[in-house]
């Protein structure tokens, strides 16, 4: 338990500074983000979709993006541009600062647990499980550049 609870502690730290970070340079760069060179980055779907969420949900939708892959960034950092209130970001910032650290602490000491004792026990069996774990990361990887390529070439070729 006490790994656990420290792990949550180291966690919850690095998620409020940068998640904090992450809204800090939203809230500086303003408007002028949207003209600038990273407003093509932000027309992204998952920057819209974010967008959409604060304006119509406000600060839930930052507590809740912790829960998410892909989105947490979007939503503190659009949250920042859009200038949220203190007051009301810094609660969601909390709250959901403190559920992802402690999802991950439990899950990643868990799950470290579980492959210490494989590798101790059974050595082939944990190589075989991590080799697989890998492949597969991997392989998400390469089939999501590949999408987000054609993606790109088939918008290059409608327009055309």
């Amino acid at each position: 338990m006490e790994k656990v609870v420290l792990t949550a502690a180291g966690l919850y730290v690095i998620v409020l500074l940068r998640a904090g970070g992450t809204f800090a340079v939203g809230w500086l760069a303003g408007a002028g983000v949207r003209r600038g060179r990273l407003a093509e980055r932000m027309s992204s779907a998952t920057f819209v979709r974010a967008e959409r969420a604060i304006q119509r949900w406000g600060a839930p939708v930052v507590a809740v993006s912790f829960l998410t892959v892909g989105f947490q960034t979007a939503a503190n950092f659009l949250a920042g541009s859009m200038r949220m209130p203190l007051p009301r970001y810094l609660p969601a910032l909390f709250v959901g600062g403190a559920c992802w650290a402690l999802v991950y602490a439990t899950v990643g000491v868990g799950a470290l647990e579980v492959l210490a004792r494989l590798f101790a026990e059974r050595t082939a069996l944990g190589v075989a499980v991590v080799a697989a774990l890998l492949a597969a990361v991997c392989g998400v990887v390469v089939y999501r550049r590949r999408n987000a390529g054609s993606a790109a070439r088939g918008g290059a070729a409608d327009e055309a």
